[in-house]
């Protein structure tokens, strides 16, 4: 009989998760109500941004349909970038190619003087599965929602605010925007907003911080018959730091994650291994906690040195930066479900669907330097996660398009209604200051 391969993974848990997600559901429905503590923007300006949405519908699908047939890694996105800023240019917004000396990044920005909302948008693809995180989604949202913003803010007579587009490349594991960030991407930005596809509509759900890290041991060599007392196994260090690992999880908070893989670990059986190498991923909920855990991963890579009579490098980040998790601004985010509800859908609180499903993105080091906000949008069925063939091919489907333009809408009525609204712009301001403030994002974990 052929080889039916190993056994599959039990689908207990996750269905548990299902469960329990559609009682937290059901316990919410008919209790959510429309955010009436600001009045935003005027009905009327609403009304010009649906009705460019409306128009631009065939460019946003053309956006979606593209990059997802033609998708470019991290810092390779050239094609992507281009159809992008040739979408600005059809409707007269000149954008800025290779915006703060990063070569697919772009910029444009509408409007005059007052507040200034950043929306970002996303492009890059994963090596391999293509766009199974559904960033051309984002692309489109968010070129729309600048679009849409455009005769909105002309509609609006005196100048409102200005609106600023950031071409946002490398996002998936290499922290695209925080390198905008240190080149001053958001210095002149009072918020920042985007939207995400996933498998339901959720104003608010956890995103982990994370951080990349790579141990390097380094022993002696030895033949592994006739002196293996001679050497120094680099090997026996990443395999104790791995077991390390395994154990240090009883001791860590339920949020945090750590994932390991043992990059190199010798060549020959005869010769005692002089050179090991482990490659991680540490995630956590909170930015200390996050920096608790780095300084543990280092202890434990140290303990296995010990133990070995080997060396260990401590590679934090790789060239790369740091993922902060997202802070969400609750009244940017109320603003969004409100929008969201005016194109029919029914957006769930944070809370409803488990934090146990959660990944990691750059856009929280932009909330936590200015006020922000991440909702998610349904593009799938629920229970198909990111990062997986199912997400790839539902990110190029008719929910996708949709998404596209509910996104593009829901993101230019949030930004719409900061602008117009003082009162709304103080809250996100007061909420902001009440949580912390910015904090020093290069100099967190040094």
């Amino acid at each position: 009989m052929p080889d039916a391969g190993p056994p599959p993974p039990s689908t207990a848990y996750l269905e548990h998760v299902a469960a329990e997600t559609d009682v937290r559901r059901r316990a919410v429905e008919g209790v959510r109500a429309p955010d009436e503590l600001f009045a935003g923007a005027p009905d009327g300006l609403r009304d010009v941004v649906d009705r460019a949405v409306e128009g631009l519908g065939p460019e946003l699908t053309e956006i979606v349909t593209t990059l997802h047939a033609h998708p470019e890694t991290a810092f390779e996105e050239h094609d992507s970038a281009r159809l992008l800023t040739d979408v600005l240019a059809r409707h007269g917004v000149r954008a800025e190619a290779g915006a703060f000396d990063v070569g697919t990044a772009f910029r444009a920005e509408i409007g005059g003087d007052g507040p200034t909302v950043a929306i970002c948008a996303e492009y890059d693809a994963l090596p391999e599965i293509g766009h199974a995180c559904g960033h051309n989604v984002i692309a489109a949202a968010g070129v729309g929602a600048f679009l849409a913003l455009q005769p909105a803010l002309a509609a609006a007579g005196a100048p409102a605010g200005r609106v600023v587009l950031l071409g946002t490349p490398a996002e998936e594991g290499h922290s695209g925007k925080e390198v905008l960030a240190r080149r001053g991407a958001f210095d002149d930005v009072d918020a920042a907003i985007m939207v995400h596809p996933y498998p339901a509509d959720v104003a608010d759900q956890v995103w982990l911080g994370r951080r990349l890290l790579t141990w390097t041991f380094t022993g002696r060599s030895a033949h592994a018959s006739a002196q293996p007392f001679m050497g120094r196994n680099a090997l026996d260090a990443a395999t104790l730091a791995y077991q390390g690992i395994g154990l240090l999880r009883q001791q860590m908070p339920p949020s945090d994650r750590v994932h390991a893989t043992i990059m190199e670990g010798g060549t020959r059986p005869s010769v005692i291994t002089e050179r090991a190498v482990v490659r991680l991923y540490a995630r956590s909920k909170y930015p200390d906690t996050l920096k608790d855990l780095s300084r543990r991963l280092d202890d434990l890579a140290r303990g296995a040195a010990l133990m070995t009579g080997t060396e260990v490098r401590i590679d934090w980040d790789d060239g790369a930066h740091p993922s902060l998790p997202v802070r969400t601004n609750q009244a940017l985010t109320r603003r969004w479900v409100a929008a969201q509800r005016r194109r029919g859908r029914d957006v769930l609180p944070g809370g409803v669907v488990s934090e146990t499903l959660a990944a990691s993105t750059d856009f929280g080091n932009v909330s936590f330097r200015v006020p922000g906000m991440h909702p998610l949008i349904q593009v799938s069925d629920p229970g198909v996660a990111l990062h997986t063939p199912g997400f790839a091919a539902a990110a190029g489907g008719p929910r996708a398009v949709t998404a596209a333009d509910d996104g593009a809408a829901g993101l230019a009525l949030t930004a719409l209604d900061y602008l117009c609204d003082p009162g709304l712009r103080d809250a996100v301001a007061a909420e902001f200051a009440a949580a912390g403030g910015p904090i020093d994002v290069p100099a967190y974990f040094d």
